[in-house]
């Protein structure tokens, strides 16, 4: 049996080890967003609580800074960890086609007798 350039899954097997390259900054990225995206929503929850005790000027420019803050981390949260979750089921399903590619290459030992030249 000859293996053509169609049944040769190598070519498609480099395409999705670049693909998990790419997914896997993306996921990375998404981490680092969110672990900023935490920082704010804490960030602003404890200025608007230190405001409300009167630890820091009490002004309505620190109050609205403080709630800008805790709701632009609560949606760039939200956004990320959609973001990370698609990015992980798509790396999930690129291992598994490449595993199935893998899967089928046929491999034959250096001293097997079944390969016959004709």
């Amino acid at each position: 049996m000859n293996v053509t350039d169609e049944d040769d899954p190598t070519d498609e097997i480099s395409g999705i080890e670049a693909r998990l390259e790419e997914l896997a900054e993306v996921a990375e990225r998404c981490r680092k967003i969110i672990l900023v995206s935490r920082a704010a929503i804490a960030g602003g929850a404890a200025l608007l609580l230190a405001s409300m005790l009167g630890l820091v000027g009490s002004n309505q420019v620190t109050g609205i800074g403080s709630i800008a803050m805790v709701l632009g981390g609560i949606v760039s949260l939200g956004s990320n960890v959609s973001t990370l979750r698609q990015t992980m089921a798509a790396i999930a399903a690129a291992e598994a086609r490449r595993s199935e590619l893998i899967g089928r290459i046929d491999l034959r030992t250096v001293g097997d007798s079944s390969m016959k030249l004709t």
